[in-house]
């Protein structure tokens, strides 16, 4: 790996689950090995942060170094405390600035930096990276980012926040043009300060961040189909943001042939890796026990090689593992029980996608009078991989009462801006009249805005869709994929948010109606809200709706699911079952470890799929074994 040795920010990324974490910590660790006379940093910008769980060393918003490594300080960032600076350092200006965009007044700006907002995770992620390199706070940087759906989100707000300057641009222009008219000259303010310093900030930070000859992303992988699928939806995205990736990372490799059944599948969709890539393929073999702390680190770091074509190796034909065996206990039949949705959740890579999908089949097959519908809300989607067939925002038929549906984001903020936006973004420039200087100004800012893909966009409009879905009431039980913990915790919190958000526009509308008008468009937003908080309640009913966690036996990811159970406590959502998948004879969890739950939740094995039948197969297999 002494290629990388060149780099000043290396940020790890790739389906979630496949050690993107592990390997960060063991690369930042060995950085601060090769070169104790640096300062190395690692960050954690997941928000289901699990630098700690690894490192088995406590990790906050704070850097701290590691005990044996002085010169190796980590740091997971806090988004909140993130907003509350850049608040203090900019939220006057910004708040003068749509002042002078818009219809309202700097106080009624104030209360919105206490709203909960959409995507902060990534738009304080990006500008915090952005920063840390300008500053050069330390000689060489390390990532650990989220999961891809969510890492190209937080790349991708590079284009949001130059749009959203140019929109605050034309604020202030529109305020240069009425002091020039009125006053006859115009002297640069505060303002025109910031504007420029900001933008030159971040253009600097974007041309760090493309720069391959300091910066790459190294992308994770295990050497399984839907891990393949998604690396190469990943790596294409990448290359259209232009970001530099330096190398793929196999994870998880097995050394010999003693699982038959998935090491000939590993040397195949190794081979395709080979054949497809033109980039430097390192593998990572399969560890004895999970790599966590600091010795299993170092060991692991250092049985990584390069790898090459002609180390694919086969056992020849592959002899059919055994089919397992069902291990109760299992689901009750969410249907009879009168469950509307399920959520299935957890961290990355550990199953989601599977279970969801064998749920859906499962409950298809028992009741074939009923309409089934299984729906991803994560913006990196599985579940048609899972499923073995191409799917799309338009819902397909899986058989005759089961269908699939991956969300597609773009489509549902296009029908969100027409219903909504467009109109909301007119009311915000508050220019009603024919003032050829207003509607030069005011309304191409906002539209402005309003065109781009906002942050935090997903998990509102899987909010909206699934809404939408529950309301038309033709489906009698909508299975969710959802996106990882840190995401899919905001996708539950969605509801309040949106709500305070429509909330504060309602309280601006009540104090300028006179001004604006848009009477129509309020009824409507009012009635939106409404259907926000009917979908909160549902969420919470018990009766309505059913969560299931998936995890495996590892310390690491026990000790996420943990974290999101009791999340999920403090939010009002219910949960009797958690899923051990790829669970062997003699893996407990242990239940004690579940906040004070463990009388509550079931535990449901999921054993080992073999590998070498088809993914609909597999799927068709597991929704046998959970009931």
């Amino acid at each position: 790996m002494h290629q990388y040795d060149r780099l000043r920010l290396a940020m790890f990324s790739g389906k979630g689950g496949v050690g993107k974490t592990t390997l960060s910590c063991g690369f930042a660790r060995r950085w601060a090995q090769q070169f104790p006379d640096e300062q190395i940093l690692l960050v954690s910008t997941d928000p289901a942060h699990s630098l700690a769980d690894v490192l088995l060393s406590p990790v906050g918003d704070v850097p701290r170094s590691l005990p044996d490594l002085p010169n190796l300080q980590v740091r997971a960032l806090d988004s909140q405390s993130l907003l509350q600076q850049f608040k203090a350092d900019y939220g006057k200006v910004l708040e003068l600035l749509v002042e002078r965009g818009s219809f309202v007044q700097g106080e009624d700006l104030s209360p919105v930096w206490d709203l909960s907002w959409p995507g902060l995770d990534e738009l304080m992620g990006i500008l915090e990276i952005q920063r840390l390199l300008r500053e050069r706070v330390a000689d060489r940087i390390v990532v650990d980012m989220a999961p891809s759906g969510h890492t190209l989100n937080l790349f991708e707000l590079m284009d949001f926040l130059d749009g959203f300057l140019e929109a605050m641009d034309l604020f202030q222009e529109k305020h240069r043009v009425i002091s020039q008219t009125f006053a006859g000259q115009y002297v640069p303010d505060q303002a025109d300060a910031f504007l420029v310093d900001i933008k030159a900030d971040l253009a600097a930070g974007r041309q760090l961040l493309q720069d391959q000859q300091q910066t790459a992303c190294l992308v994770v992988a295990i050497a399984q189909p839907m891990s393949y699928l998604e690396t190469q939806r990943f790596l294409t995205a990448l290359e259209k943001l232009q970001i530099p990736v330096g190398g793929l990372f196999v994870n998880h490799i097995l050394l010999d042939a003693d699982e038959c059944d998935r090491y000939d599948e590993q040397q195949l969709i190794l081979n395709k890796f080979q054949a497809t890539q033109q980039l430097p393929i390192f593998t990572a073999p399969q560890q004895a026990k999970e790599p966590v702390g600091t010795v299993a680190l170092d060991q692991l770091i250092a049985q990584i090689q390069e790898f090459h074509q002609q180390d694919i190796k086969h056992t020849g034909e592959a002899k059919p593992a055994p089919l397992p065996q069902k291990t109760p206990p299992g689901f009750s039949d969410f249907l009879a029980e009168g469950r509307q949705l399920i959520l299935v959740g957890g961290k990355g890579g550990v199953g989601k996608t599977t279970v969801a999908a064998a749920i859906a089949w499962a409950m298809a097959e028992r009741h074939p009078d009923r309409n089934i519908r299984v729906v991803s809300i994560d913006p990196a989607h599985s579940l048609g991989d899972a499923l073995g067939v191409q799917l799309g925002h338009r819902p397909v038929a899986l058989s005759t009462n089961l269908s699939g549906q991956e969300v597609d984001a773009e489509e549902v903020l296009d029908q969100f801006r027409a219903d909504y936006l467009w109109e909301l973004a007119e009311m915000m420039s508050g220019e009603t009249g024919d003032d050829d200087l207003k509607i030069a100004y005011g309304p191409q800012a906002w539209r402005q805005i309003v065109s781009q893909a906002l942050p935090g966009i997903d998990e509102m409009l899987s909010l909206v869709t699934v809404m939408e879905l529950l309301e038309q009431k033709a489906q009698d039980l909508i299975i969710l994929d959802t996106a990882p913990t840190g995401h899919l915790l905001r996708f539950l919190e969605m509801p309040t948010a949106m709500a305070d958000w429509l909330a504060w526009i309602f309280r601006l509308w009540l104090k300028y109606q006179d001004v604006v008008g848009r009477t129509e468009l309020m009824g409507r937003l009012r009635s939106l809200r409404q259907r926000v908080m009917q979908a909160q309640k549902r969420l919470k009913d018990p009766k309505y709706t059913e969560f299931i966690g998936v995890l495996q036996a590892q310390s690491a990811i026990a000790a996420e699911t943990q974290r999101l159970t009791q999340a999920l406590d403090n939010l009002g959502v219910q949960q009797r079952y958690v899923v051990h998948n790829c669970y062997q004879a003699g893996e407990e969890i242990a239940v004690e470890g579940f906040e004070g739950r463990g009388d509550r939740l079931t535990f449901v094995k999921l054993p080992l799929l073999p590998r070498s039948i088809d993914a609909l197969e597999q799927i068709k297999l597991a929704s046998n074994l959970l009931f």
